[in-house]
């Protein structure tokens, strides 16, 4: 059977749906996560902060080929054991909210 576990560190808000839309993706740029969650650029860093400490979500660099200046894009992506805690922490919330027979 797949693992149950509620999840304190992903159960807040934002991290949550920042993990909801990890979970299918390969990687997602952190403007693009940034804009779809509608939130500035310093909360968004302290919950990937969080999620990083926690070992769920990593961060790469990488130069743009579009861009003219030095800066650098910034792309997110679940870990493999962020995967498996999201996972079962999504099972846990279904526990909780499917009504026993």
């Amino acid at each position: 059977m797949a693992e149950v576990a509620f999840d304190e560190t992903i159960h807040a808000p934002v991290r949550l749906r920042i993990c909801g839309l990890l979970r299918p993706v390969d990687k997602l740029e952190f403007s693009v996560l940034r804009d779809t969650l509608d939130v500035a650029d310093a909360t968004l860093s302290k919950h990937l902060k969080t999620l990083s400490t926690a070992g769920y979500v990593t961060a790469d660099k990488a130069a743009s080929a579009d861009r003219r200046d030095a800066r650098r894009l910034t792309w997110l992506s679940l870990t493999p054991a962020g995967r498996v805690a999201f996972d079962a922490h999504v099972r846990a919330l279904q526990a909780i909210t499917t009504p026993a027979d």
